[in-house]
């Protein structure tokens, strides 16, 4: 598990960002030891899997200082975690249905002193707030999704404003056909970014 290849496609990181994306790994290591959090195959990849993939979103959009943003179905904290320590002026609510993932993602939190995040368990239709970009790592088809976060965010129509950016893998055209007509859409190959083999199939999606 290499953790300085966040480094080589991020170099202008701090020491203290990537120190806390060193101690990312045995966090979730211990974790996994106890719930059945990450495959093994995947946490033999971790950063390139889940730590790499999920900052894929920094290298396509600059997430603001005073943003507030919301990582729908979390998990264990994907892609929020990882765009918390890269932004740490940005406001960060993960969410997810599961209470057992939600502890884990206030723990890793808590440990490495991520202070932008806040985790709550909960289904992403009833946050009553409003939020300027919404991130999600294939929780479920777009369509579905879409029906989840329609009306949280503060701006639509406004690529600079936010929308949704969704990390999706695969035939991702079949489902774009089905969100609504009156959503803006930009789809970007992951592998613009990264070239790693794994993110051959991986997209951004932008609905605005």
């Amino acid at each position: 598990m290499d953790y300085l290849m966040i480094k080589r496609y991020f170099p202008e990181l701090t020491e203290t960002q990537m120190l806390k994306y060193e101690q990312l790994a045995p966090i979730y290591e211990d974790w996994n030891s106890k719930i059945n959090l990450i495959s093994r195959k995947d946490m033999d990849a971790f950063y390139e899997h889940h730590v790499l993939h999920s900052l894929a979103i920094a290298k396509y959009f600059d997430l603001l200082p005073g943003m507030k943003v919301m990582d729908v179905g979390t998990g264990g904290g994907f892609p929020g975690i990882p765009l918390a320590i890269m932004f740490p002026q940005t406001s960060f609510l993960l969410v997810d249905s599961i209470g057992k993932k939600i502890k884990v993602v206030q723990d890793v939190a808590q440990r490495l002193d991520i202070d932008n995040v806040i985790a709550v368990q909960e289904r992403a239709e009833k946050i009553k707030d409003k939020f300027d970009v919404i991130v999600s790592r294939a929780v479920t088809d777009l369509p579905s999704f879409m029906k989840w976060v329609n009306n949280k965010l503060r701006i639509t129509n406004d690529i600079e404003a936010g929308g949704v950016l969704y990390l999706k893998g695969g035939n991702v055209d079949a489902e774009l056909k089905d969100v609504p007509k009156n959503w803006k859409r930009k789809k970007f190959p992951v592998s613009r970014w990264f070239e790693e083999p794994y993110f051959e199939e991986k997209y951004i999606i932008h609905l605005y």
